[in-house]
């Protein structure tokens, strides 16, 4: 059995002093705390992913793989891997199962948003699990709760071996510690270059690898209805043999003979309770911190963490703290909401600041023009006594909502793991300031704080930058509060249901999902019917087209199309989905007027509908966070409807209820509506339209209108991108 305990073993502080208190409080601030006989830290990803593959390649029974994303097209090692399989990720996993008959491959992703459909691999399930042998399994994980996301990132190794951090094994994600401007190989496919990307993650064995296995078991089964399955996997989940040993030879450790807290963030689901261990972990350490707080993460808008670090500020002996994040959030939608949020937060902590201790960096490389370093890791460390590394952001989603996993190495005053947690610190400012290793040390030895030591190394050519975030008036009245964009707390499913159906008697949860499950059941029917019978000659894409047009040539055919598209918009049939189909049935022309007017029609539906149900009773069903839209929307008019049509903060009939709640007149929010969407419905109708005609007759017109759409919207993007950078 393993051990269960709640602090580490370790020796008492230097100079005989008393070790510090333990943060590591099981059920509080850790789920458990476990020996590991060797742990190592990986910078960047290409770091990390060269001993994956080392690892995996030595694995005999087991490999789990858990990730927010995971594609199989990318490559551990770039180029050609010198073990001789092949490079990218799915074929590679496959070549090693082919080659042991003894081991399973079981591969974890989250069930995502379409949010991130264009971001992502199609068909990741046909890749990773379908086309793939029977011994590599792949599941998408949607036990969560409506908002949530799982956004650990681990892999597990024969119960042995655990890497646990802030990199996904997908693209986009290899770097050398380098960040060179120009580096050949940090490229998705041939052609695909992008920005340079830090991140950390963590490698350890032992008693601490074998509390991950179990952890992501527990997530599989979740996952699966293959409960038989696991079963026998739990009886035979302990290490294999003292002999057997899958950490890479030339790995050296960092520190051996540790003990690692293991945190996590679960949301309530299925009846299960919340477990909030790293917040609680974060509020901890920054109230026990006397020295210095070194961060690195993605983000920087958690509320909870805002106001622990706003009370150390205010205190007369309060620490020095660096934040290291990157220099814009990526993406114009994230630069935005995420951006805005981090404004905010560190204006309310400088106001508190008196002594000017508080410091925000981003990593900068001459040469790299409009590009940045993207800083995706998830670390801190405390007074040389505490590190933390996982996949948590330090926004509210990953304190409260998304699956999250970090793991604690605590020194408790005793000197070789102190020195361990300064290295890694070091090691880090080192690489961001360009600087040897030792000049860090040194810099430390003389007893200057953290901020003292950035400042006495910064120098041009590639350093940290000080950087002070702002938002401009505009984005400032438009983007809302976190409680919408970063919650605070998952929406339970009845909840989310009542925000887009007013009224009292609307049916319940249950009987929805009954609903739903027969007309999954009814689509089933179809397709089979389809398939099998003289049904599909009856109505292919040619014959439902014909139709379509013959329709629209009938004296009532257009009323009828655009009242057929505002009901289903009205349904909450997705807007993008509509635009689509009226496109391809209709063809951009028609496509686009049948669309734009049917939008509008659900538009002013669901608007009076809002203004029907009465502001007060919408207000109180949607809670705080449709209040504020609505007051915002009835604040900046036209303006406001415009950015929320183009920046998708909230779904097109939650929107269209927000203004019926709010005191925004008819014709602004139409007005806005047009202007907002008029010019993506012309371009995705279009585009949806061309679309098939490439497909099904290839010649050089369709596909030079296909691609001048494309650049249409490529430019479009960057056009908002640099509009709202100048804002800001």
């Amino acid at each position: 059995m393993m051990r269960n305990f709640a602090a580490p073993r370790g020796g008492g502080g230097p100079d005989g002093e008393h070790a510090p208190t333990s943060l590591l409080r099981v059920g509080d601030t850790c789920s458990c705390v476990r020996h590991a006989d060797r742990l190592r830290i990986l910078v960047d990803g290409a770091a990390y992913f060269a001993a994956l593959r080392k690892a995996i390649v030595r694995a005999r029974r087991s490999v789990f793989i858990v990730g927010w994303d995971i594609d199989s097209r990318m490559q551990l090692v770039p180029g050609d891997p010198p073990d001789g399989l092949p490079a990218p990720l799915g074929e590679f996993l496959c070549a090693v199962a082919a080659a042991n008959p003894q081991l399973h491959v079981r591969i974890l992703a989250w069930d995502f948003a379409m949010l991130y459909a264009m971001e992502r691999e199609w068909l990741p399930s046909y890749k990773l699990g379908w086309r793939t042998p029977r011994r590599v399994s792949f599941r998408l994980d949607g036990r969560h709760p409506p908002g949530a996301s799982h956004h650990q990132k681990i892999v597990v190794i024969d119960d042995c071996v655990a890497f646990v951090g802030g990199i996904d094994l997908t693209r986009s994600r290899w770097d050398t510690p380098a960040h060179a401007p120009r580096e050949p190989l940090r490229r998705n496919g041939r052609k695909q270059f992008y920005a340079p990307t830090h991140d950390v993650q963590a490698m350890f064995d032992s008693e601490a690898a074998q509390a991950i296995g179990a952890l992501v078991r527990q997530r599989w089964r979740r996952a699966s209805a293959r409960h038989a399955q696991m079963d026998t996997d739990d009886a035979s989940a302990q290490p294999i043999s003292a002999q057997h040993d899958p950490w890479p030879p030339d790995e050296a450790a960092d520190i051996e003979n540790v003990d690692l807290g293991i945190s996590v963030t679960e949301p309530p689901f299925d009846g299960r309770p919340a477990i909030q261990q790293i917040r609680a972990l974060y509020l901890a350490a920054i109230e026990a911190a006397r020295g210095n707080v070194y961060i690195e993460n993605q983000y920087f808008t958690a509320s909870t963490v805002g106001d622990a670090l706003a009370t150390r500020l205010a205190d007369a002996g309060g620490p020095a703290i660096a934040v290291v994040v990157p220099r814009e959030q990526t993406g114009w939608l994230q630069a935005t909401t995420m951006g805005t949020l981090r404004a905010r937060l560190y204006r309310r902590l400088k106001e508190v600041d008196a002594q000017q201790r508080l410091k925000m960096y981003a990593p900068w490389i001459d040469g790299l023009g409009d590009a940045f370093i993207n800083v995706h890791s998830k670390l801190m460390t405390v007074d040389d006594e505490w590190l933390v590394i996982g996949s948590a952001n330090l926004n509210n989603r990953s304190m409260v909502l998304d699956s999250e996993c970090d793991i604690v190495l605590e020194a408790r005053g005793e000197p070789r793991i102190r020195a361990m947690i300064a290295g890694v610190r070091n090691r880090l400012l080192a690489e961001h300031l360009d600087v040897p290793r030792d000049a860090v040390d040194d810099a430390f030895a003389r007893g200057a704080d953290i901020n003292r030591v950035i400042a006495d190394l910064r120098h041009d050519g590639r350093t940290l930058l000080p950087l002070e975030p702002s938002v401009s008036p505009e984005l400032e009245r438009v983007v809302p509060e976190a409680a919408l964009i970063d919650p605070e707390t998952p929406a339970a499913p009845d909840e989310v249901v009542q925000q887009f159906v007013p009224g009292s008697n609307g049916r319940s949860l249950a009987a929805r999902v009954l609903l739903l499950g027969a007309l999954a059941l009814g689509a089933l029917a179809m397709t089979l019917t389809w398939k099998h019978t003289a049904l599909s000659q009856l109505l292919s894409l040619d014959v439902i087209g014909h139709f379509a047009r013959s329709l629209a040539a009938s004296d009532f055919g257009p009323p009828l199309i655009v009242g057929a598209y505002a009901l289903a918009a009205v349904a909450s049939v997705p807007i993008t989905v509509l635009i689509a189909l009226a496109g391809l049935l209709f063809g951009p022309v028609a496509g686009s007027a049948y669309a734009l007017a049917g939008t509008l029609i659900a538009a002013i539906v669901t608007y009076y509908i809002g203004v029907w149900a009465g502001r007060d009773a919408v207000r109180r069903r949607a809670g705080t966070r449709l209040n504020r839209l609505s007051e915002r929307m009835g604040r900046q008019g036209i303006v406001a409807v415009v950015v929320l049509r183009v920046v998708p903060l909230a779904p097109f009939v939650l929107v269209n209820l927000a203004a019926g709640a709010s005191h925004i007149g008819l014709r602004d929010y139409l007005i806005g509506t047009a202007v907002g969407m008029g010019p993506g419905i012309v371009l995705a109708a279009t585009f949806a339209n061309q679309l098939v005609t490439v497909v099904r007759h290839p010649s050089i017109g369709p596909m030079l209108l296909l691609a001048a759409i494309g650049i249409a919207l490529v430019g479009g993007s960057f056009a908002l991108q640099r509009l709202f950078k100048r804002r800001r």
